[in-house]
């Protein structure tokens, strides 16, 4: 049985270039920087968990949520293939549970904040925006997009940015956790344009203040699907 099943919904990522030497000390063990087309990434993504459950459980004013994370791209070679990951610097959600459950068993790095999200169609748009508070400031990620969520070419930025499905972890400098996560391929809207109210130095500490000084090198809105988070393996 998978640990968790949900769906994950209206995808509003952020994509940024960076100096690798930034992310390196965050590198879990036995894995390396997944770069694309010479561009090392790091992305501010928020998102919806839908019909969330545990073990197939639901477990009331859990199931419907936002997160908000700041994840970077790594691969593994496990002997026989290549597989492409997400490391998470940062994970904001809204219940203190989540956060716990998945520190305690994933060695994530989950903290809980007051969050707020929309989702809204007008005439020609859609709509989608997701928020937290840290310290008092309002960190927001919005996107207003076309209607109708389409698919995209192979061998993309979007494809790099989504076609990730593996979790990896530092443990310790010598053991990482790992997790498949599983899903379809998704479907992407065209982004008119965003806005990024966000204090990366205040939300995620010194070594992220440089993006408060960039611009996105783009803006995704993937509609996303069901999902399953599969149970952990340690790498030693």
């Amino acid at each position: 049985m998978s640990f968790l099943k949900a769906e994950w919904r209206k995808l509003a990522l952020a994509n940024y270039e960076v100096d690798p030497e930034i992310l390196k000390p965050y590198l879990p063990y036995k894995t390396e920087l997944d770069i694309w087309n010479n561009t090392c990434y790091v992305s501010l993504v928020g998102f919806m968990f839908i019909n969330t459950s545990v073990f197939g459980v639901k477990f009331p004013y859990h199931v419907n949520f936002e997160e908000i994370n700041l994840r970077f791209y790594v691969r593994h070679n496990d002997g026989k293939q290549w597989k492409r990951g997400v490391v998470f610097v940062s994970e904001i959600v809204p219940k203190p549970l989540i956060s716990f459950v998945a520190n305690t068993l994933y060695n994530e790095h989950y903290t809980t904040r007051k969050m707020f999200h929309k989702w809204e169609e007008t005439e020609n748009t859609l709509e989608t925006s997701y928020g937290f508070f840290e310290k008092g400031r309002a960190q927001s990620i919005a996107v207003s997009s076309s209607k109708i969520a389409l698919p995209f070419p192979a061998e993309s930025e979007t494809e790099f940015i989504t076609e990730h499905y593996w979790g990896y972890t530092p443990n310790s400098e010598k053991e990482t956790t790992e997790y498949e996560v599983t899903h379809p391929r998704w479907n992407a809207y065209e982004v008119l344009d965003y806005n990024i109210d966000f204090d990366f130095e205040l939300a995620y500490g010194l070594n992220f203040g440089i993006l408060n000084e960039l611009e996105p090198r783009s803006v995704m809105l993937a509609e996303g699907s069901e999902i399953t988070v599969e149970s952990k393996k340690i790498l030693k």
